[in-house]
This record gives C-alpha cells, structure tokens and sequence, in this order.
C-alpha cells in the first residue's frame, strides 16, 4: 500500500480562502481536492501491511503538544518559471511543522525510511503536468496573502490509492497531541 505521514488542513476557513485562491488562479493545472489538503511530513511509498503496522507503533512514540500554524503566501516548485506544483506556505508555525517532520524521520529511520530532501512546510494546491509557462505574475498578487490560522494537533498516518479522478485518501492511523 502506498502511505506517507501528514498534518490535515481541517480549518474551514482556511479551506476556503485556498479554494478562493483556486478559482482566481487561471493556470492549467489541476487542483488539489478540499478533502486532500495536507502538509507531508514524510512519504513513505509502497509498504506492506507488516511494515504499516511498525510503521504505527513507531509513530505512536511521538509526543508534541498543539501549536497554530499562520497559512500565508503562494510559491511554485521546482520554480515559478517552470511549475510542476502550486503551493500555499506557511509563516507562524513553520519551525515547530519542521520540527514535527523531524521527529517523523527520527521515529521511521530505524526502519529504514528517510526523507529525500528538507521538509519544507507546503500545502500543494495544483499539480501541473503540462508545460503552463512563466506563472510568476500570477503568484506575484498573492505573494503575501493571508489564508487563516490552524491549530495542529494530531498527525495522521495515510493510505494513498491513485484513481484516474486523482489520489484517495484514507486514515491507518493518528497520533494526537497532548
């Protein structure tokens, strides 16, 4: 099964003010689903059932307590030039989400799972698969947009199935802040 590590986006407001952002983006590219909205604080890939079940008791261990995260501003990887995802960033809060990817990697590298580059605190908001050119005037207006204010207070640990209407989505577990 295919799995990774996240923080949801459970804030409706802030659901909103994304989707808002969405709609005003006029790019060709598909947007990430409400319900799909997340930070990955890992991917793990493809596991077995074995493997998930350790993967749980790991994440388990893990102890945080809630702390808010401020949504605010609009990027592009690999670049704004050369999109292949549409991102809203982080600002409040983007230390400790680090940290919390941190303690994720400590927890899963015993059994043999690391990061392949820095975490660096994102919610995806459109994939691109075509060339869509320079969208860098695009993101320019919304460069310091504020979205809303979520307190995180659990991880989950997800189960990704790709269908041809994009990625489902489903809980294996989650770990709650105390």
């Amino acid at each position: 099964m295919r799995t990774f590590v996240a923080v949801e986006i459970t804030n409706q407001s802030v659901l909103d003010s994304i989707k808002k952002l969405q709609a005003s983006i006029k790019i060709d590219a598909k947007a990430v689903e409400m319900q799909n909205m997340h930070f990955t604080l890992m991917f793990l890939g493809e596991i077995t059932g074995d493997m998930a079940q350790r993967v749980h008791a790991q994440l388990k261990t893990i102890e945080f307590t809630p702390f808010d995260i401020d949504f605010e501003g609009v990027g592009a990887f690999p670049k704004p030039r050369f999109p292949r995802v549409v991102w809203v960033g982080t600002k409040g809060g983007a230390e400790k989400l680090v940290a919390l990817a941190k303690s994720v990697e400590d927890r899963l590298g015993p059994l043999g799972f690391y990061s392949d580059k820095p975490f660096k605190p994102h919610i995806t908001i459109f994939r691109i698969k075509n060339r869509v050119g320079d969208i860098t005037d695009k993101l320019a207006k919304h460069a310091d947009e504020k979205f809303g204010i979520q307190q995180v207070n659990e991880i989950k640990f997800k189960k990704s199935v790709l269908t041809p209407r994009g990625p489902v989505y489903s809980d294996l577990g989650a770990i709650v802040a105390k």
